[in-house]
């Protein structure tokens, strides 16, 4: 029998070994690689498992572990939920966690597991955001430091006290620890893990300017008329979700968009590339396309008792591709070359949580279920969800690189797993403009790239409400720093292009801009070896000297690669790295 076919039932016999027994000694363990240490729970084998969606190959023991290894986990179980512990040293700091609103420095932090599509960084105290990170980076006093990867996708809580503790709602998985001299060698080892960023093109490195939303298309032509005209750069311009005609996926609105391909065309003339939004939630509409051959492929998402599940998504009933499996993967991935050819050249997966108006916690139900294969096991959505978003961007890249695969693709995502850096950028969702979100927006950017995702961003300015021109002037002047670089509004909110706030802004803005712009070949240079190696384009300063107490909780400086020192204003007396 195939280790994904066991797999199911050797979740059934150790949940109810836990029940009989509480606590769980350590099984299975030894190394994978130089530094890198595999932890099972008693019952468990390697062979047993199947792949994990969060890791670029395979588990495989190579050989024991070395006499001298340490941290070593503790398993058990707490109020019937699985749980692994790490003991810390004393002075141990913290930082990773993926997509969290709240400080860099994660000690006494505790982060839910389940990724979320409500707007700003509130749900559940901001414990809860749209991507997942079940992975933690600990740098003991001396600068020496371990990371720790708990590898369940199930719904989960991740608590950085007196030990790194991981309570899991699904069975025991694999508990993966990394040690190295410093913080950048253990990052090095989990980019060899799960995989690291492919190089992006290099418009993508540009501005974006973007609005929810730019209709009709002389909307878009005016936007991009006013960038050449005022000479601010500018390289991307993006269509949200009122471009589509009636919110259907794959599609546009022939009164407001009747020449996409003739659009894309003059935009490209001018220097900009056309993006666009796509969400997963189809139609359910017999005779759209769209719907009709997911139907026929078996494409969607079933409930408990084999239905095909519905949800209300902007303004219809959707339903919902089921991406655990390979074949609606392909069939998803072969809707994008009629977008490819209207001159479309860079996707937005929005919505991907997926985020379900109507739906339990603004979502699927956690009993919905997933058909899973090739290597992924049947199973519910309270598995699932999680990596949906994941896989979700996982078949757009495949839809892209199929249709087009002289060009590197460029894919932005809202709901990610730990991984998901190998087939997306993100960005950090609907923020707020407000001082308070102003001022998270360094922090998530930097625990993201100490989460293995480097190509981050905010909405710059704010996402919903009226930032001051004050503010906004500030957000351009530190978010043009930023690996990721796009501003975007919602809907019934002030125009905040670069231009919209008087002269003294729009001045302001093009500085930055301009400064962003010069440093391209630099900033290049800096995605080329967060590609080659793992390491984040944007870095804490404390990264550049692990020993230095004084940097460990800095959050408003940060470096630009390893040699570009950025000191917002109001920070010069902050503390700087030894040697700057």
């Amino acid at each position: 029998m195939k280790a994904s076919r066991r797999f199911p039932i050797l979740i059934d016999l150790l949940l109810a070994h836990f029940r009989t027994h509480g606590n769980l000694t350590v099984g299975a363990c030894g190394e994978i690689a130089p530094g890198v240490a595999l932890f099972l729970p008693e019952g468990l084998e390697p062979e047993s498992l199947p792949p994990s969606p969060s890791l670029a190959r395979p588990l495989a023991i190579t050989g024991p572990l070395p006499p001298d290894w340490g941290p070593w986990p503790r398993f058990g179980i707490s109020r019937g939920r699985f749980r692994a512990a790490i003991p810390l040293d004393p002075g141990t700091d913290l930082y990773g966690t993926g997509e969290v609103a709240g400080p860099l420095r994660r000690n006494g932090r505790t982060v839910i597991l389940w990724n979320s599509g409500y707007p700003g960084y509130t749900k559940d105290e901001g414990r809860r955001l749209y991507q997942s990170h079940p992975w933690v980076l600990a740098v003991r006093p001396d600068g020496s430091a371990f990371g720790v990867i708990f590898d369940p996708s199930w719904k989960a809580e991740l608590e950085c006290g007196a030990e790194i503790v991981c309570t899991s709602q699904g069975p025991g998985l694999p508990v993966i620890v990394l040690r190295g001299p410093g913080p950048a060698e253990v990052l090095r080892l989990l980019g060899d893990l799960t995989g690291r960023m492919e190089l992006p093109p290099r418009w993508a490195l540009g501005y974006h300017q973007c609005r929810y939303s730019y209709v009709p298309e002389t909307r878009v032509r005016d936007v991009a008329r006013e960038f050449r005209e005022r000479g601010i750069p500018c390289d991307a311009l993006w269509l949200d979700i009122d471009y589509m005609d009636g919110f259907r996926v794959f599609t546009f609105n022939p009164q407001g968009f009747p020449d996409p391909a003739g659009l894309a065309a003059d935009l490209g003339a001018k220097g900009f590339r056309l993006v666009v939004t796509i969400n997963p939630g189809v139609r359910a509409e017999p005779g759209y396309a769209v719907f009709d051959s997911g139907t026929k492929a078996r494409a969607w998402i079933t409930t408990q008792a084999g239905r095909v599940y519905k949800g209300k998504v902007w303004a219809s009933s959707c339903v919902f591709p089921d991406f655990t499996s390979p074949r609606v993967r392909a069939w998803w991935a072969g809707l994008h070359p009629p977008l490819l050819e209207a001159g479309v050249a860079g996707l937005w997966n929005d919505m991907n949580e997926p985020s379900i108006f109507d739906g339990p916690d603004l979502t699927l139900p956690e009993t919905a279920r997933h058909a899973g294969g090739g290597g992924l096991w049947p199973g519910s959505h309270l598995q699932y969800h999680n990596l949906y978003g994941m896989l979700m961007v996982r078949a757009t890249r495949d839809g892209l690189l199929g249709a087009r695969p002289d060009l590197r693709p460029f894919i932005l995502t809202r709901s990610n797993f730990l991984g998901g850096q190998r087939y997306a950028a993100t960005w950090t969702g609907d923020n707020y403009s407000t001082e308070g979100d102003f001022k998270l927006a360094t922090p998530m950017s930097l625990t993201l790239g100490l989460s293995g995702q480097p190509f981050n961003g905010p909405d710059l300015g704010g996402f919903v409400g009226d930032p001051s021109p004050s503010l906004w002037a500030r957000w351009m002047g530190t978010g043009a720093f930023f690996p990721f670089c796009r501003g975007h509004s919602d809907k019934g909110t002030r125009k905040k292009e670069p231009w919209a706030f008087g002269p003294g802004v729009e001045r302001t803005a093009r500085i930055a801009l301009l400064r962003r712009y010069r440093l391209l070949p630099y900033l290049y240079t800096c995605f080329q070896e967060a590609a080659a190696t793992g390491l984040p384009v944007m870095r804490p300063l404390f990264l550049a000297d692990p020993a230095n107490p004084a940097l460990r909780a800095e959050e408003r400086c940060f470096l630009v690669g390893g040699d570009l020192l950025v000191v917002p204003p109001g920070t010069k007396n902050a503390p700087r790295p030894r040697g700057s």
